[in-house]
């Protein structure tokens, strides 16, 4: 694995269970079946789990960390994370949310935070494969030397899945 997704750091985490990147106070459900996908520790949920649905801004918080102004760019979109804290992102278990076979947009943005362009993914069924085809799709995002970080999302809700910054 070549490019490093991010989980949305704890410090963010900890600010987003008081209140999300829309204002909102955060509200606590147990989750009562697998599957959400949760930005904390990019891996899916499981039955029992203590998760939140809040509003994130990645872009934002990305441009204020380096000085970036994406202007009308910015956008706030629901992420799922944990109540509480977890243990983060396994960093060996590869490209997160790329077992399913869904689509993905790999959303390319310049140092300004401006997109520069985006590439749409069909992932196979089979979870090796489509380790690869998101490899690929950040090997070309990032051949571009305009690219400062790409952000993954699901294509049918829009859904910020995680964020690649340039290697």
């Amino acid at each position: 694995m070549t490019h490093q997704p991010l989980a949305i750091a704890p410090h963010v985490l900890d600010e987003l269970r008081e209140r999300d990147d829309a204002g909102a106070v955060s509200r606590a459900h147990v989750n009562d079946m697998d599957g959400a996908p949760l930005r904390c520790c990019l891996r899916r949920s499981r039955a029992g789990e203590r998760i939140s649905l809040v509003s994130y801004a990645p872009l934002r918080r990305w441009a204020a960390e380096v000085g970036a102004h994406p202007g009308a760019y910015d956008e706030v979109g629901p992420v799922f994370i944990h109540t509480g804290p977890c243990q983060g992102p396994d960093p060996e278990s590869g490209y997160p949310f790329a077992e399913t076979g869904a689509r993905r947009v790999f959303r390319r943005y310049d140092a300004k935070g401006w997109i520069t362009g985006g590439t749409l993914v069909q992932l196979p069924a089979d979870p090796v494969q489509a380790q690869t085809v998101v490899e690929q799709a950040l090997h070309t995002a990032f051949s571009d030397p305009h690219v400062a970080l790409v952000h993954v999302r699901a294509v049918e809700y829009g859904c910020f899945h995680y964020e690649v910054r340039r290697p």
